[in-house]
Order: structure tokens, then sequence, then C-alpha cells
């Protein structure tokens, strides 16, 4: 199983590799808020512990942007804010559990064991547009059951036009999932939306992927056009 460690406490970022590496799990470090959150989306973790005061984007933040994106993945606050009101908010914003600095690591693998488990009895969420579909969890996404490898950005945009499959979704919406803290440029969009015509349509003859003029885009069930 993997573990993404999102801390800027280098010193104790290590200890936890170390310590987890050494409980069988796999370990990678994060030590700001952007980069946990760009290695969180790619869905390749069991497990994120995530820390709260974190330079770039904080622990909140990302939290609540990964659960606005529909990722599952569950996440164990860790954080030296222990005032009952950090701790609703953390819950609030989708963690999965808190604990407070200093700590027991018995305590904390125990409760990562916990998490395990309850992650393993939820079926994760499948979307499906005609014969495309996303496995939100596992970042895999599949059309006509042949894999498509998509970056994680690739990815998001995507997952956001599945989730309201046959809407419109203009740009500043795509911009805003896919690009948090960064939503300015439109040809962000247009570039991912080309790149994902050339994989996920026109590999497979299709035409799902629509311009609506003046909006953005929008996914359909084309295969009535076969």
């Amino acid at each position: 199983m993997r573990i993404l460690v999102v801390e800027d406490e280098v010193d104790l970022a290590h200890t936890l590799h170390t310590g987890l590496t050494a409980e069988g799990y796999s370990v990678d470090l994060a030590h700001d808020g952007r980069q946990g959150l760009w290695m969180a989306r790619t869905g390749e973790y069991t497990l994120v512990v995530l820390d709260l005061m974190l330079p770039g984007l904080n622990g909140y933040k990302v939290c609540a942007q990964l659960r606005r994106e529909g990722n599952a993945t569950p996440i164990l606050v860790l954080t030296a804010k222990d005032g009952d009101w950090d701790q609703a908010e953390a819950l609030d914003t989708g963690a999965d559990d808190y604990l407070a600095k200093p700590f027991s690591y018995m305590v904390l693998v125990a409760r990562l064991r916990a998490l395990v488990r309850r992650a393993a009895a939820v079926a994760p969420p499948v979307l499906a547009v005609g014969d495309l579909s996303l496995d939100v969890a596992g970042r895999i996404c599949r059309r006509a059951g042949a894999r498509v490898e998509l970056t994680p950005r690739e990815f998001a945009v995507l997952e956001v036009l599945a989730r309201r499959a046959g809407q419109a979704v203009s740009k500043t919406d795509l911009l805003y999932h896919a690009w948090p803290d960064e939503a300015w440029d439109p040809n962000l969009v247009e570039a991912r939306v080309s790149a994902l015509r050339k994989k996920v349509d026109a590999a497979f003859d299709r035409q799902s992927l629509q311009t609506v003029r003046g909006t953005g885009y929008r996914l359909v069930d084309d295969r009535e056009r076969d």
C-alpha cells in the first residue's frame, strides 16, 4: 500500500517515511500544499497524511479541492492545530480522521490501519459516458475497454466533464477544478482539451468532446452516430 505524507517539517516527514516504510508501506513525501495536491490527484495512494499549516496551499484547501474533484482517498490530518474549531473544520472539509501533534506513533499507525479497513469496504466510484469510463479512485481512464493514459491535469478536466455529462461546462469552471488558485488562463484548458481529443476521441474515431461556442465544452455519448 502506498501513502502520501504532505508535511513541511522536513525532519518529521523523513521520520514518518522511515517508520511507515518499516511498517510495510510505500511512502512518498511532499513538503508544500501545491505539490501535495498534485501528487494526491494521481490516485495512486491508499492514504494521505496531511498537515494543515503548509506553504503554498494550506491543508484545508488541499483537502477541500480533492473532495470537490471526487477524490475519495482517505485523509488523516496530522497537525499542531489541536483546537476544537480546527478539528471540526478539518473534518467538515473532508478529512477522515484527525491527530494532533505531538502524537503517539503507535496510535498513528493504528488509525491508518483503521482507515484502510474502512476504505476497503467502499466501492470506488466509476463515471461512465457511453463507452468512456473513469475510475476516480484509481485515476484510470478506459474507452471501449482499452486503457487510455492521461496526465493528472487531463484526468481532472475529463472528470469534471464526465460528472456533468451532456452539460456545457465553462472554461472558468474547468480552470477552477483543474488548476486551483491558478485559474486565470483559458489557454490551459484549451491545450488539455486538444490533447484529450487526440487520446479519447481521435484514437477511437469518436467525437464525444464537443465545443460549446461562447461557453466551453461538453462530454456526450456519441455512439448513436455509429
